[in-house]
């Protein structure tokens, strides 16, 4: 998936100049899978490889929207890590951003990881419509329209979805 999602992360990129990343869901985490740096961009607390909560940032409201909803219930049930004043940390809060997501089509976090950094993810379909993993652009709050931003990474998690080979078991 990384290989076929690299060349649209890195148009996305070269469009934005600002943070891309790839992610996927380990059970109750996130995990990312591949992240470019933008020229100038806000500083962020993800590195390839790197694990996070599902409950904050833009990839992981994603993810957690489209998990099994025993996953969803593991993870509200657990206390929920609060990184800024605008962390979102009551399970009802989260439920609410949750079903707005799968509403829109995409996630938006808020300042909830760094009080400077605005995240905009959507998710990554399978063949079989199944979310396998979500693209966000990470940007400096209020240097662009969240509209916008949800526009380009639709637009982006389309085309890698389209572009992600099927599984075949075995293989």
């Amino acid at each position: 998936m990384r290989e076929a999602a690299l060349p649209y992360l890195e148009d996305l990129s070269q469009v934005t100049r600002e943070n891309v990343q790839l992610a996927v869901r380990e059970g109750t985490e996130v995990v990312f899978v591949e992240r470019i740096a933008g020229s100038g961009a806000v500083p962020v607390l993800t590195r390839v490889g790197g694990r996070f909560a599902l409950t904050a940032t833009g990839v992981g409201l994603v993810l957690l929207a489209y998990s099994p909803a025993d996953v969803q219930e593991q993870v509200l049930a657990r206390p929920i890590e609060r990184y800024t004043e605008r962390t979102l940390t009551t399970a009802h809060q989260i439920r609410a951003v949750l079903a707005d997501t799968r509403a829109r089509g995409y996630a938006v976090s808020d300042r909830q990881v760094t009080i400077d950094a605005l995240s905009v993810a959507a998710p990554i379909h399978d063949h079989d419509g199944e979310v396998v993993a979500a693209v966000s652009l990470v940007v400096r709050h209020g240097t662009a329209s969240t509209q916008a931003l949800a526009n380009l990474i639709c637009t982006s998690a389309r085309a890698i979805s389209r572009a992600i080979p099927p599984f075949t078991p075995g293989h």
